[in-house]
């Protein structure tokens, strides 16, 4: 009885010490003000007058923003941080509010439950405590000058500027908390040898989903800043980061997403880190100079190309450490994993290789690259839109393995020696890619009328895929998955034709499996998720999923 009785005792003061615990933290982040914005230099105005040329093109004295034919929106801004950021917000302001529309919109999908959004919230508010110390200060007057043309309907989250600021964290914190890999991405370059004039060339696909509202409007910025290089990256409403750049010294820039442990303390958002090498470095020197002086929240690859040196290297940066991995060939790789001495034996890389698609994908790439030299932007432009397995094997349409995931937010494909890129259009990287001449851009002085700015003779044709029956299955699948997913698996859906529209992807067996379950056909759904453990299964973990589904419809229609 005394036993019992010093049992609950102790529990109680447990109980009592933990509550008392997640009262200070929450007292804590509250007592946690809004993220004050940077002081302006006296100079800086907000006297900006945007003059509208036609329905799709405005400026502001050099400043401008045209939407072209393919969807693609153009932007150009020059100036002083703050000045950049406010009319960057002026002549962007409907994108940055549809931005963040689609962007709130899409975590209330994933995260249904207020009581659940509100906690992570104050996580978020946490994490980012310390997030303006580790932002320089060139960029937070950028993002407070967009925040001035920020949607007021969203300070439930927070002020307009605090929101800005964290949204430059979203993929870092996202990507760290569960690492949902969101961002699952494939980048190349060839050079010498490998291409057919010897011209350094580098291509990736930016895998990151956030719904198809938050995909919708995608803008490529040409930035001439007060200090430093001229660049251009491809980029969203209200989003001053990079993750696929290249300034005019022919510098190019793609990050990739590695396996992180959970942050616990602020620091610089991948993005920017990207930012300032594309602005700042000429050479890959310059580059691994600027990576080494930050630190950040996430583990990530840079692939960066540089004209002046002929070549490429990754970048490999994890909170801890730097390490830069050269091929030592005339071609180079990443997917989502590291591969320098210092980083590849490490224990999360080691489960990144063995449990996730990247492995895979890396050999898929090697695969294409040997049966496409000597590569042009075409062929560089094929490799990205291939959805096949190893060996050309039929994996379903939309595999992770795949380096096609029919998710890519972007693809692009640089060709630093000449300061050109071609942008991809949508669907995905399978609509026409846009060439842009950074020189040409760079050289012009305002927008006088609404033409076009792209060098569209020099554009790469929409794949052909897009005509194919095998495409219209595929749409046809997603929509049927989308229901089920945005529903919360309360949809109904024929399973049947689910399969038939994607029959090797081991998805579509694995969602028919669990609609039947739902409807208590243990038998049925059993069958499905035998079939989808036949196919090529994307990551160990999602393997482990379906054989304890499996295990549970074979108890369960034994015990019916």
């Amino acid at each position: 009885m005394k036993l019992v009785k010093r049992t609950l005792r102790f529990l109680a003061w447990f109980l009592g010490i933990l509550l008392a615990l997640i009262i200070a933290f929450i007292i804590y982040v509250l007592s946690i003000g809004d993220t004050e914005p940077p002081a302006l230099n006296s100079s800086d105005s907000t006297g900006i007058e945007v003059v509208r040329i036609d329905s799709t093109a405005a400026k502001a004295g050099n400043n401008w923003i045209r939407k072209n034919r393919y969807g693609l929106y153009e932007m150009y801004v020059e100036g002083s941080p703050f000045q950049r950021g406010l009319i960057n917000g002026k002549l962007s302001q409907q994108l940055i509010v549809d931005q963040e529309a689609a962007f709130v919109h899409q975590i209330k999908q994933m995260i249904p439950d207020p009581g659940y959004l509100k906690f992570l919230r104050y996580i978020t508010r946490f994490m980012n405590r310390g997030l303006p110390e580790h932002v320089t200060d060139e960029y937070q007057q950028e993002i407070y000058g967009i925040s001035l043309s920020a949607s007021d309907s969203f300070q439930w989250i927070g002020s307009n500027y605090e929101r800005q600021l964290n949204y430059h964290a979203a993929h870092d914190i996202g990507h760290a908390l569960q690492n949902l890999m969101l961002v699952g991405c494939t980048s190349f370059g060839a050079w010498d040898t490998k291409t057919e004039k010897g011209e350094l060339l580098l291509a990736r696909n930016f895998d990151f989903w956030v719904g198809d509202e938050f995909a919708k409007n995608k803008i490529v910025e040409f930035v001439r800043p007060s200090s430093g290089h001229q660049f251009a990256f491809i980029t969203w409403g209200g989003f001053i980061g990079v993750v696929s750049g290249m300034n005019d010294q022919g510098l190019t820039v793609t990050i990739n997403a590695a396996k992180s442990r959970i942050p616990t303390n602020a620091a610089t958002p991948v993005s920017l880190v990207a930012r300032e090498i594309l602005q700042y470095a000429g050479n890959i020197n310059e580059a691994i100079a600027i990576a080494k002086k930050r630190t950040m929240f996430v583990s990530e690859s840079f692939l960066i190309g540089s004209a002046a040196d002929h070549r490429s290297v990754i970048i490999e940066k994890t909170p801890d450490d730097l390490a830069v991995y050269d091929a030592a060939s005339d071609h180079i790789i990443c997917t989502n994993h590291y591969q320098s001495k210092l980083l590849k034996g490490r224990e999360r890389n080691l489960e990144q290789m063995e449990n996730s698609a990247s492995v895979y994908r890396y050999q898929r790439v090697q695969e294409l690259l040997q049966q496409n030299y000597p590569l042009t932007p075409q062929r560089m432009a094929d490799i990205l839109r291939d959805h096949r397995g190893q060996n050309d094997i039929d994996i379903g349409v939309g595999n992770e393995k795949a380096v096609n995931q029919m998710i890519a937010h972007h693809a692009v494909i640089f060709m630093p020696d000449s300061l050109r890129m071609w942008v991809s259009t949508a669907p995905w990287q399978l609509g026409t890619f846009v060439c842009y001449d950074l020189r040409k851009i760079f050289y012009m002085k305002g927008l006088p009328s609404d033409e076009p700015v792209a060098d569209t003779a020099l554009n790469i044709p929409p794949d052909t895929f897009l005509q194919s029956q095998a495409f219209l299955n595929f749409m046809q699948f997603r929509e049927l998955k989308m229901q089920w997913t945005n529903s919360h698996h309360h949809a109904r859906i024929n399973p049947d034709l689910l399969v038939r529209l994607n029959p090797n992807y081991y998805d579509a067996y694995k969602i028919a499996g669990d609609y039947c379950m739902q409807q208590n056909e243990y038998e049925r759904a059993a069958k499905f998720y035998t079939t989808a453990l036949q196919k090529e299964i994307a990551t160990q973990e999602e393997r482990a999923a379906i054989e304890k589904q499996l295990q549970l419809a074979q108890k369960r229609h034994h015990n019916k």
